[in-house]
C-alpha cells in the first residue's frame, strides 16, 4: 500500500456524461474535509455537478492515499474510514497490507498482529529471546556468538510477515 507522501488526500471528480462529451469538467476535493463521511462527499460530488439530472460520478485520478482505496467509478467506504484514522494507524495498516498483501485488511487485523518494528529481523529475533527468557544471564563469551541474523533467518522468519519502510525500519507481524 503506497500513498504519494507528503500528499493531501484528494481526489478529481468528473462525471461520465461529460466526460463523454469530450468535456473534462470537474473539481479537485481535498479528502481530509470528509473523514468518515463518504454521504458528504457524494452529496458535495452533486452540487459540483448540479448542472446534470443524474450524475454518473468519475474519479480520473487521485493522490495521497492508498491505491487500495481508489476506484475510478467509485470511492469505497474503506477510504472514508481510513481518512477518519489518526497517522500512526493508517501506517500500521499500509505495513500490514504491504505485508500480507490482504488488501481487505483492517485496523484491527493489524494491530492484532503486529509484533514490533525493529531495524532489522536480527534485532527482532534477539528481542524475542529476551522476552523468552534472560539472555542477559548467558556468559558473554556465549551471548556475543549467538548469531541473530541466522535465527531470523532460518527460524522465525517464516512465522512472520514483514514490511520495510522508507527509513529502513521492518515492521513485523504475525502471521
Amino acid at each position: 500500500m503506497q500513498t504519494t507522501a507528503n500528499t493531501t488526500p484528494r481526489v478529481y471528480v468528473g462525471t461520465y456524461g461529460k466526460y463523454n462529451r469530450g468535456n473534462l469538467a470537474g473539481q479537485w476535493l481535498e479528502l481530509e474535509d470528509f473523514a468518515g463521511d463518504r454521504d458528504g462527499f457524494l452529496a458535495r460530488c452533486a452540487e459540483i455537478h448540479k448542472d446534470e439530472h443524474d450524475p454518473e460520478f468519475m474519479f480520473p485520478d487521485f493522490e495521497g492515499f492508498p491505491r487500495e482505496f481508489y476506484g475510478e467509478s467509485n470511492l469505497p467506504e474503506r477510504l472514508f474510514e481510513w481518512l477518519d484514522m489518526s497517522e500512526s494507524d493508517r501506517e500500521l495498516l499500509a505495513r500490514y497490507i504491504d505485508a500480507t498483501n490482504d488488501d481487505s485488511a483492517d485496523l484491527r487485523d493489524a494491530e492484532d498482529h503486529h509484533a514490533g518494528t525493529y531495524a532489522s529481523g536480527a534485532e527482532f529475533a534477539e528481542s524475542l529471546a529476551d522476552e523468552l527468557g534472560d539472555t542477559k544471564a548467558l556468559p558473554s563469551w556465549l551471548a556475543h556468538c549467538i548469531d541473530w541474523e541466522r535465527a531470523w533467518e532460518c527460524e522465525l522468519r517464516f512465522d512472520y510477515c514483514t514490511s520495510e519502510d522508507d527509513e529502513g525500519q521492518v515492521w513485523i507481524f504475525h502471521n
